[in-house]
């Protein structure tokens, strides 16, 4: 059996400032396994998605399971999904918590990847959904940020919708992996949800993201034929056109003779 050699925690930090690695997040083990066959290094996943399956059709990306913001509670909580997802093929976890909870993790020897910038699950203390680090004190926070986060133990961090100036900054001033969303090329990686890459997304799309093929309008297409088959096959059945012979399993007519006789014996039914 072919054996693949995924990167380590090591290999990932060795190549900072080399080059541009590539991230995604993807949700369906059809865009892990094309995530594979593409050669993209770095791979964002819900923590369900991992598993034998998912390391089968994609042995060789970088995993990182995202720990959702509130699904867990305590540090003991983060802990054991995070054990639970390495256990499960993830490479390192994705935390927001408090630099306490990942501190409690790295201690442990697992692999962590901060968020900077734009934090979705904590947009309100920064305005929103919009870009942060904009002035002097606002990216001065974002470096401030940055140091304790190292501090803390994190061998990665997203950072999020920052001016790429600011970003690039920080990058070549912290060991960390730096992967922008939105931060512009002066980091490590560059990271794009696949829905946003695909054209799956019907929502809004952030400044950020660079649609290369229109799969909306091909669900759309496919929802239509959907229907139609749908609707055929159920007038087939109203008018009797389905099932036709061919459908069907068949019997030899001297079994299916002794059969009736014998059920006619039993019902009393000529």
């Amino acid at each position: 059996m072919k054996k693949h050699r995924r990167a380590t925690v090591a290999d990932l930090l060795a190549e900072k400032g080399k080059r541009q690695l590539t991230m995604l997040r993807v949700t369906s083990l059809e865009e892990a396994e094309a995530a594979e066959k593409a050669g993209i290094d770095i791979v964002s996943v819900p923590p369900s998605l991992l598993g034998p399956v998912f390391r089968e059709i994609a042995p060789t990306p970088f995993a990182i399971p995202g720990l959702e913001y509130g699904d867990h509670v305590s540090a003991e909580d983060y802990l054991r999904a995070a054990f639970a997802a390495l256990k499960a093929g993830g490479d390192a976890v994705y935390c927001a918590a408090s630099l306490q909870t990942i501190r409690r993790m790295r201690d442990e020897g697992i692999p962590v990847c901060g968020h900077l910038g734009l934090i979705p699950s904590k947009a309100t203390w920064t305005g929103g959904f919009r870009a942060v680090g904009k002035t002097a004190a606002s990216a001065a926070e974002i470096w401030r940020q940055t140091k304790a986060l190292e501090e803390a133990g994190a061998f990665a961090a997203e950072i999020e919708v920052v001016p790429a100036d600011v970003a690039a900054a920080i990058s070549s001033n912290t060991s960390m992996l730096m992967i922008s969303m939105g931060a512009g090329s002066g980091c490590d990686a560059q990271y794009l949800f696949a829905d946003d890459v695909l054209g799956a997304n019907r929502d809004h799309y952030p400044r950020h993201a660079k649609v290369y093929r229109n799969f909306a309008a091909e669900h759309d297409r496919l929802q239509r034929e959907r229907i139609a088959a749908f609707s055929e096959f159920a007038e087939d059945v109203k008018t009797g056109a389905y099932p036709e012979k061919r459908h069907n399993v068949g019997i030899d007519e001297a079994e299916l003779k002794v059969f009736l006789q014998q059920l006619r014996s039993e019902t009393g039914n000529r």
